[in-house]
């Protein structure tokens, strides 16, 4: 069995634990498994031992309960369950991890995240993937306002609808919307792109729709198949980019600003 760690969590807890060999199908000798329970490990310790495991190593973390903070700062290539809900931030500041969310995600989910890849599966609350400079940041249900917000080079996947101002001031990414997108969006956009599959309520200041080139069609379809997403045609969606009128301010778009 994986160790289960209930009491304090260290990295020599890390490298000691003992278990099965992961991540092949030959069975070939991998880091071992860690379960951190955090009704009993404090977060700052369970923190720091996700910190130091090693690349190909995976771990999980038991009865989360929505707390803050959740395997944040990863740099390693491993991976980590979060068995639960999480709150805010979880998955912030990280690079190369592997971070999945079994259940809903709280303010900031993939926040600043620089590469890797950060999925909750269910809804998360505002402000996902804010300031994410790259990697890939995926919600399998819906997600609240102002998902994308400041987008500086990463992916956002949604597979359901996406609430007021989604991708507000992206500046460079992705965006795909499943389901709908509500007021505002793209507003102040700069070099992103947004795709959606569903309606738009309403386009934010600066925000055009465009028509669909087949460099849209391949970068959705090959989302699609890295997210799950199969209710979503890639040939079928609305882009959305910037008009670029307010990239400069002239006096004649002052009400615009």
């Amino acid at each position: 069995m994986d160790a289960t760690v209930t009491g304090a969590a260290t990295g020599t807890a890390v490298g000691t634990a003992t278990g099965p060999a992961i991540g092949t199908a030959t069975g070939a000798e991998q880091p071992p498994g860690l379960r951190l329970d955090l009704a009993e490990v404090p977060l700052r310790e369970a923190n720091d031992a996700l910190r130091a495991l090693p690349d190909g190593a995976r771990a999980e973390l038991l009865n989360p309960a929505g707390r803050h903070n959740l395997a944040v700062g990863l740099t390693t290539a491993c991976e980590v369950t979060i068995a639960g809900p999480a709150g805010y931030y979880c998955g912030g500041l990280g690079e190369r991890a592997s971070i999945t969310v079994d259940g809903p995600a709280g303010w900031g989910v993939g926040e600043n995240l620089m590469s890797g890849t950060v999925r909750v599966r269910g809804d998360a609350s505002q402000s996902v993937a804010a300031s994410a400079h790259g990697g890939l940041v995926v919600v399998e249900g819906q997600v609240s306002l102002r998902a994308g917000i400041s987008l500086k080079g990463g992916t956002l996947a949604v597979g359901g609808d996406a609430g007021a101002f989604c991708g507000f001031m992206a500046q460079a990414g992705t965006i795909l919307i499943g389901g709908n997108a509500g007021d505002g969006l793209g507003d102040s956009l700069y070099e992103a792109v947004i795709y959606v599959a569903g309606t738009v309520r309403s386009l934010g200041t600066d925000a055009r729709v465009e028509d669909l080139a087949d460099e849209d069609v391949e970068r959705v379809k090959q989302l699609v198949e890295v997210c799950g997403f199969d209710h979503i045609d890639p040939g079928n969606v609305t882009r959305i980019a910037s008009a670029r009128q307010l990239y400069h301010f002239a006096t004649h778009n002052h009400d615009a600003y």
